[in-house]
């Protein structure tokens, strides 16, 4: 697991401490930047959610992005995060919350992401869930980009309230999920489903 481009280009990362995550592999990260980078939000805010090891963030960082809050519950991997900013020289732009990734996106502050990234455990029975929770937070703004890395066999819907599907990639065991946030697009009421 390695940065791939940008100011810490082929630094090394620190992998989790035992089995129970599963970092984003390097071509899946490869394919998701070349798409991303066609949108102009690398260099904004970024929000990391169940961040793991924090190799996505830290790849914004690495590509110029302003700031990266990373959220994971378990301190083990918070101290892997820490020592991989430390290692890449980023930590002055990044704060590592030990959070449930509930609770921080329920009490969600002011200031929204350009990008929100969030790759949960692919058994996760609450991924849709979540992704509702966030776009009726106080997280995204018209043009936020979320991120979803799925199990290839999770059918995404096309919508969650104001996020809208751009594209959808599936790599081997892996896939991942684009959406924009669109203010001022109809959202369909619950009946109109």
């Amino acid at each position: 697991m390695r940065v791939i481009t940008g100011s810490a280009k082929g630094h090394k990362l620190k992998g989790p401490p035992d089995n129970g995550t599963r970092p984003m592999i390097d071509r899946v990260k490869e394919s998701l930047f070349a798409i991303l980078t066609g949108y102009d939000v690398l260099a904004g805010r970024v929000l990391d959610l169940f961040a793991g090891t924090g190799s996505i963030g830290i790849e914004f960082l690495s590509r110029g992005a302003a700031w990266a809050d990373f959220v994971e519950q378990r301190a083990a991997l918070c101290k892997v995060i820490r020592e991989n900013l430390v290692h890449t020289k980023l930590a002055d732009r990044a704060k590592i919350h030990q959070s449930p990734v509930e609770a921080f996106v329920a009490q969600a502050g002011r200031e929204p992401y350009d990008i929100i990234v969030m790759d949960p455990p692919y058994a996760s029975p609450t991924i849709e869930a979540t992704i509702m929770a966030v776009a009726s937070s106080r997280l995204p703004r018209d043009g936020t980009l979320l991120v979803v890395g799925h199990w290839p066999r999770l059918t995404l819907q096309e919508r969650y309230g104001h996020f809208v599907q751009l594209t959808s990639r599936t790599l081997g065991d892996s896939s991942f999920s684009i959406y924009e946030y669109i203010v001022d697009e109809q959202v369909p009421t619950e009946a109109e489903h």
